[in-house]
């Protein structure tokens, strides 16, 4: 709960960019020990979204958007090859529990929150990653998909966003069951790229957010 708190209020700029994050402030504010804000400091620093200066304390670090879209460029081709590498290697049971996720997030789409929607698309892209048979990659992939959460969420609020996102599983999905690695890596790639139109959706609601907190 408090990482998640304090991920919304960095992406939206509630706090700034170089703002100190004080502990015991911090914990007054949850109602908490330190020890839950001390262990979500330590999640937000592994994320890139805060940083830990010795001597000196925690602070905000908004990563600016050329960075988050590199970040995107480089998520988008690890997705692509675990892609690739699932649909080569896909064991029927775990092909089937990647199926029951992409079942789960389109009962989500028409009966869930976009909070609930988010939850089972990271589930059905973590299958992906596993099924690749190679965990140094599931592992960076994870690694990464963990420090784009906040702005993966964020796309999802642009309008028809999520129904798009649904529809581009159902691709992925068909890919990877038939084991056609090109076509599933490509649809990976072009699911999780920002390009074209979603590059401007997705700088207008970064810009927007955190102009509103501002």
């Amino acid at each position: 709960m408090v990482r998640e708190n304090l991920e919304q209020r960095i992406i939206t700029g509630t706090l700034a960019n170089g703002e100190r994050l004080d502990e015991v402030r911090l914990a007054a504010q949850f109602d908490v020990s330190r020890t839950p804000v001390r262990e979500a400091l330590q999640m937000l620093t592994s994320s890139g979204l805060v940083e830990h200066i010795p001597n000196r304390g925690t602070f905000v670090r908004q990563p600016d958007f050329p960075e988050m879209i590199e970040m995107f460029e480089v998520m988008a081709e690890l997705e692509a090859l675990c892609a690739r590498l699932a649909a080569r290697r896909v064991q029927s049971e775990f092909l089937e529990k990647i199926q029951n996720a992409a079942t789960a997030c389109d009962h989500a789409l028409t009966h869930g929150t976009l909070d609930d929607y988010y939850r089972e698309n990271e589930r059905f892209h973590f299958l992906i990653y596993q099924a690749s048979g190679n965990s140094f990659l599931a592992a960076e992939a994870t690694r990464l998909q963990k420090r784009l959460k906040p702005f993966r969420l964020m796309q999802l609020r642009v309008r028809g966003r999520m129904a798009q996102s649904m529809k581009e599983h159902r691709e992925i999905l068909s890919a990877i069951e038939v084991g056609d690695e090109n076509r599933a890596a490509q649809a990976l790639r072009d699911h999780v790229k920002i390009q074209g139109q979603r590059f401007t959706d997705l700088m207008a609601s970064y810009t927007s957010d955190t102009a509103i907190a501002g």
